[in-house]
């Protein structure tokens, strides 16, 4: 098993990254949340899990130990494999995707493309007494301080331009979302976020 890889961004992909490992260059497949903060020349050093089948050998990175362990827990459930474990990733954050999973919120979990509302009832049923307690990391009425807040917003940005809004509109309402509830965590706020939007 490869743990992490750590290399130079030699190249961006739609659905991947080549990172220059030595004098090899791996294909390491990524949420495009992720993908979006790389950029060609840095360094960077990506949590990994390897997928072997007959016909496929595929090595998909994260950049943190959690997004990694919410990944390994969805591509167990019956009828979800790596493309739709990122595309989970690449919508919501790990802490607004764990919560919904927890909470039975299967709309919020069918805001991912490819993942309708059998799968993600799937995903409750399969997963939802099985997370790690660590990914639920918007508990409900958490006291959330400026640091917490600016990460809460940055997140639910992210989610919400992954589907698609425009990013003037996204950035405008979550400004105003998250300074009406300071207390709000990111699945609140792109809860509250679809309703206008829609």
């Amino acid at each position: 098993m490869i743990a992490f890889l750590e290399g130079q961004v030699t190249e961006v992909r739609d659905s991947s990254v080549v990172l220059r490992a030595g004098l090899v260059g791996i294909e390491v497949f990524a949420a495009s949340s992720t993908l979006s903060r790389l950029s060609v020349g840095e360094f960077v050093q990506l949590h990994t899990h390897l997928v072997v089948k007959e016909d496929l050998l595929n090595l998909y990175g994260f950049r943190s130990p959690d997004e990694l362990k919410l990944f390994t827990h969805v591509i167990t459930v019956s009828g979800i494999g790596p493309r739709l474990g990122l595309a989970l990733l690449s919508t919501l954050p790990v802490g607004a995707a764990a919560r919904a999973i927890v909470d039975g919120d299967a709309a919020l979990l069918a805001t991912t493309p490819g993942i309708g509302k059998r799968t993600a009832e799937r995903l409750i049923l399969e997963l939802g007494g099985r997370l790690p307690e660590e990914l639920l990391s918007e508990p409900a009425g958490r006291s959330t301080s400026g640091s917490a807040a600016s990460a809460v917003a940055r997140d639910a940005t992210e989610a919400l331009l992954a589907l698609g809004f425009r990013e003037a509109q996204v950035r405008a309402l979550v400004a105003e979302l998250t300074a009406a509830d300071p207390e709000a965590g990111a699945e609140t706020v792109i809860r509250k976020a679809l309703a206008r939007l829609r």
